[in-house]
């Protein structure tokens, strides 16, 4: 190991274009921003969307329709996902705090229980909301349904 052989570390020195360093380097004089226009001065920033005058896509586009801005969008977990979780762990109640514990809401989802499959085990189930088939499938199988 002497000073001559010392090189910097792999990924540490980038091999970019350095321009506006004379007409020498290939890459003086308009330093590769071309002749006048807005794309030549100094400050120059597009619009988000701007497509040189022509009109943009996000105002071409015909809108229509309605967006409820108060809907609540709910998470469902169907009774057979239920019911494996219970074949599995055996859990007597199944809320939020379990559901997310095993992956199947996130933090601050709204859960619905869906009556797709058959739920045979009696659990105490606390979801946001139930449909009708869900309700009458846990309250078969002799378990509670609360809703939050």
């Amino acid at each position: 190991m002497n000073l001559s052989s010392l090189q910097p570390a792999e990924g540490a020195v980038k091999n970019r274009k350095r321009i506006g360093r004379g007409t020498g380097s290939g890459r003086g004089g308009t330093s590769t921003r071309g002749h006048k226009g807005a794309k030549s001065r100094s400050g120059y920033s597009q619009k988000t969307g701007f497509e040189g005058g022509q009109m943009p896509l996000q105002r071409r586009v015909p809108k229509f329709g309605f967006k409820n801005f108060n809907r609540v969008e709910f998470t469902g977990v169907n009774l057979d996902v239920l019911q494996s979780l219970v074949e599995k762990d055996n859990a007597q109640t199944i809320d939020l705090n379990y559901l997310k514990a095993h992956g199947l809401i996130s933090k601050n989802n709204r859960v619905k229980i869906l009556g797709r499959g058959e739920l045979t085990s009696q659990v105490e189930v606390h979801a946001h909301a139930f449909s009708k088939s869900a309700i009458a499938s846990i309250e078969k199988a002799g378990g509670k349904v609360i809703t939050l």
